[in-house]
């Protein structure tokens, strides 16, 4: 029998044609309010996990700064499921050296979770408002469980934003 190891155990090289890019994920804007900022990212790891209670998970580069404040001063942020006409958002929250959440929303109705305190972009498909629960190593990420504490908005239909080998292909 083969000894598995998973999160913080050694680096396995990735096996021939791994691509996790050739897998379509949503894209979705997560916020943060750590009390002297707004920070924002977008991520494509997010998923529905349970619910009863309910759950979602969100996955972060480990040596990031929404990992280090999720795991550490601040349990608390929003998500949103980004909709189709919003590529110009998740390019902007995606790119590096980008400003505050703050002044890349300036030009986008958006307002501040009742919950979280985070920035929420108006226009997505939906907003949740979470709290961690759970924080679990995962190679060079960790995953973020998170229960849901509020949902500010979930609109009653349009398209998702799909990312897929490096771009955003319409569905349609």
């Amino acid at each position: 029998m083969t000894e598995r190891t998973y999160g913080g155990g050694p680096a396995a090289a990735a096996p021939p044609g791994w691509d996790r890019g050739a897998y379509a994920a949503g894209v979705t804007l997560v916020t943060i309010a750590d009390g002297r900022d707004d920070i924002g990212t977008t991520v494509s790891a997010f998923c529905p996990v349970s619910a009863d209670p309910p759950l979602v998970l969100i996955s972060l580069l480990a040596t990031s700064y929404p990992a280090e404040l999720l795991g550490g001063p601040v349990d608390r942020f929003a998500v949103c499921l980004l909709a189709a006409g919003q590529r110009m958002l998740a390019g902007r929250f995606a790119a590096a050296g980008r400003p505050n959440a703050r002044r890349m929303l300036d030009a986008v109705p958006h307002t501040r979770g009742a919950v979280s305190g985070a920035l929420i972009p108006d226009g997505g498909l939906a907003a949740l408002e979470c709290e961690v629960t759970q924080l679990v190593p995962a190679g060079d990420h960790v995953v973020v469980i998170a229960r849901v504490l509020a949902v500010p908005y979930q609109a009653p239909s349009g398209e998702p934003l799909i990312r897929f080998r490096g771009q955003y292909p319409s569905l349609c």
